[in-house]
Parts: structure tokens; sequence; C-alpha cells
């Protein structure tokens, strides 16, 4: 687990990113370097959601020690990384602190490829085909 007294390669007023990973200030709560790429199932990324459920953790501090972390430990950024963010934090969490335009959700995700629906021939009922004399 961290220690704050290890050299720290970046920090913030909530988080320290130490050489082997990344640590909550004030809970103690620790992310190691080895865990920071952890994906879920769908491709996203599983931090920021897990820590979108944590109510003591700020959304800005987090993310901005995250990325932090992902820099200076070589691990490379990918389009489903902004999705996390928004999806566990919601729009404001990837836009910039410093800037102040809108994203729309819809810039974020992309909607699935939807199938086009199998119809089946349709069958006319028993009764109705003895009904009709069939």
């Amino acid at each position: 687990m961290g220690n704050a007294a290890e050299v720290e390669l970046f920090g913030n007023d909530d988080w320290s990113v130490q050489a082997d990973g990344i640590e909550h200030r004030e809970t103690g709560y620790f992310i190691a370097r080895t865990a920071l790429a952890m994906r879920r199932a769908e491709g996203l990324w599983d931090w920021p959601l897990q820590m979108a459920e944590k109510r003591w953790c700020r959304p800005s501090l987090f993310r901005e020690a995250f990325l932090a972390a992902l820099d200076r430990f070589g691990i490379p950024r990918d389009a489903e990384l902004i999705r996390s963010f928004a999806l566990g934090y919601g729009i404001r969490a990837v836009v910039s602190p410093a800037a102040e335009t809108f994203v729309s959700l819809g810039d974020m995700l992309k909607p699935r490829e939807i199938a086009e629906p199998v119809r089946a021939p349709a069958s006319r009922p028993v009764r109705a085909l003895a009904a009709a004399g069939a």
C-alpha cells in the first residue's frame, strides 16, 4: 500500500500518485499501479466507475490524479476512458476544469449498431383457418 512519505510523482488536495499506485490522502484508499488499467467486460475502465460510487471521492480531483498516474506509468488512454468517466460521474467530469464548453452525452457515447429485426412470416391462427373452411 502507498505511503505519503514515499516520493510523490503527482499530488493534489485529495490524491497522491506514487511509484506503486495512487492513494486517497484522507481515507487511505489505495489503487495499485498494476490495477489502474482494469476493464469491465464491456471494455469500460473499472476505476472511474467504481470511484463514482464513493461519496467521499471528488470527481475532478480523482480524474486529475488518475490521468496523471496513467501518464506517469505509460498507460495509454482510449475512448472508453472518456465514456467511463461520463457514465460514472456525468459529462462535467470529462471536460477539463478550465473549459467552459458544453459537451453533449451524444458526443461521448456511441450507440451500438442496431440489427435489423428479423420478421417471421405471419401465420394465421388455426381457428381462423378453420372458420374460413380451410
